[in-house]
């Protein structure tokens, strides 16, 4: 008897309607699995047939074809387990109706319990948008597919009980609310905060103006000048997602297996902070069949590059495009796939190899030629896609040795979230979401300025050496400023503190 199960396949962040055609013929015992299956999938032969013994069920001794279509779609990870086995009970004649408007996701333990599986959140969107009316989750994944509205979901916690519900009719346990959720309090944010800095107030002053614009921002200076401690304290300044956002980032992490199962809904922004001696393929995605990397996980984030220059030179150029598209296009053989990549990058680096080059401390071992040839690792393409740079000097002795009376992250979060309020119903009729995100267009028509402010510009324009691209993000960072200082007209003060983040060359 031949029996159609639907599930569903990942084609890179998107799920795709899966077939499963499951027939018994008499002959010698065999189970095959055709349509082109990676090996998780081939290997479901041997959890399927010890997860329907182990449920109470009888697993038929014939031949067994089960064919996953369309037959051209690669088919990966053992999210098909739960699909294969209702497949071969009904086929066998086990399980009794017509189960065409149900989807069934899951990956079978060999006692029949369902395991946590990854993508659930894109696959149980793309049943509603194909019309199906119920998913068959594993109950650890419930609360991820109950962020999904207009389908209902159904938590399965091991095959027998499904095989009781589908049979008796004995009803399923609902799944748990995802709307319960709330914002993380102020102590389970990751990462110290503002107060714990000493010193360094104009960094503070430029991390607060990246985090409120969306602006990319490279730190320079000597070792111990709190780069890297300040740039992990951009979690506590930055403002939380808005809701479509979350689900576009839950959608990420949980197709990459990184959302945690007590997590249904990711709310704060991701923070990144790969090594340098990541590769191609991790930073920007890759692989034989492209998966996410670490530019598409850090998506309406931060991607935190600390000792930028040791980075491989081929490694940062790779980041151009996505700096620029917001979105990252992997090719391969088998096709083309399109990640989303808005982030925003902070960099640190020192000034030279030894890291004192320009101290007045401590004396720079390097020649003039090897602090030429370590500033250059960093390409001018690449630093003209920076909005703010900042020169961060050495700590003296008596900033560190004051209490920790600093402002806390809160009070600057609180203006953050302000400023990206403003920009909120400001760009509400365009694609933008913040001041960094602004076209040529936008940047027009949202950063005029007065006779006053364009001698200032046209005079910094000359003495910088400004290019367009430079040019226009001086104005998207004067936006920003004048943002936090509630001002709707952009003024000279304004700008002039714009400038005071464009590089000295």
């Amino acid at each position: 008897m031949l029996a159609k199960v639907r599930t569903c396949a990942m084609v890179g962040l998107e799920g795709e309607i899966v077939e499963v055609e499951v027939d018994i013929s008499p002959g010698l015992p065999a189970f095959n699995i055709v349509g082109l299956p990676d090996t998780a999938v081939q290997e479901a032969r041997e959890r399927v047939r010890a997860a329907i013994r182990n449920s109470g069920c009888e697993f038929p001794l014939k031949r067994i074809t089960v064919n996953l279509a369309p037959a051209d779609l690669k088919k990966e990870g053992p999210a098909y387990d739960l699909p294969i086995a209702v497949g071969v009970l009904l086929s066998s004649q086990q399980l009794p109706g017509d189960l065409g408007s149900t989807v069934f996701l899951g990956e079978l333990s060999l006692d029949g319990r369902l395991r946590h599986t990854n993508g659930i959140l894109p696959m149980v969107a793309v049943a509603r948008q194909r019309g199906f009316t119920t998913v068959f989750v594993p109950a650890v994944n419930s609360r991820e597919a109950a962020l999904v509205e207009g389908v209902q979901v159904a938590a399965v916690d091991a095959l027998a009980d499904l095989v009781s519900h589908l049979r008796e009719g004995n009803p399923l346990p609902p799944p748990p609310p995802a709307g319960d959720a709330q914002p993380p309090t102020k102590t389970a944010l990751a990462g110290p905060e503002l107060a714990h800095v000493r010193g360094q107030e104009h960094a503070k002053r430029a991390l607060e103006v990246a985090a409120a614009g969306g602006h990319n921002l490279l730190m320079a200076g000597p070792p111990g000048s709190g780069k890297t401690l300040l740039a992990r304290c951009l979690p506590s300044v930055l403002p939380t997602l808005a809701p479509e956002e979350s689900l576009e980032v839950t959608k990420i992490y949980s197709v990459s297996g990184l959302l945690p199962s007590d997590t249904p809904l990711i709310l704060e922004r991701p923070f990144r902070s790969p090594h340098y001696t990541i590769s191609h393929a991790g930073l920007v995605g890759g692989g034989r069949w492209p998966h996410p990397g670490e530019v598409t996980l850090a998506h309406r984030g931060v991607l935190f590059l600390d000792e930028l220059p040791e980075f491989g030179h081929s490694v940062l150029e790779v980041l151009r495009q996505p700096m620029e598209d917001k979105v990252v296009t992997i090719s391969r053989a088998q096709g083309s796939l399109t990640f989303p990549a808005n982030f925003m990058l902070v960099a640190a680096m020192n000034p030279c190899p030894c890291g004192y080059y320009g101290d007045p401390q401590k004396a720079c071992t390097c020649t003039p030629s090897m602090v030429t040839r370590y500033q250059k690792r960093i390409s001018g393409p690449l630093l003209d896609r920076i909005d703010i740079f900042v020169e961060m000097p050495r700590v003296e002795y008596e900033k560190l040795v004051q209490p920790p009376d600093a402002e806390t992250s809160d009070a600057a979060r609180t203006r953050v979230q302000e400023a990206r309020e403003v920009q909120r119903k400001r760009f509400q009729s365009l694609r933008a979401t913040c001041n960094a995100e602004m076209g040529p267009e936008e940047v027009w028509h949202f950063c005029r300025l007065g006779e006053g402010v364009r001698g200032l510009l046209q005079a910094a324009m000359r003495q910088l050496g400004l290019t367009a691209r430079g040019f226009h993000r001086v104005l998207k960072v004067t936006r920003t400023i004048a943002d936090l200082a509630g001002s709707e007209e952009i003024g000279v003060v304004h700008l002039a503190e714009a400038l005071q983040y464009r590089p000295r060359m």
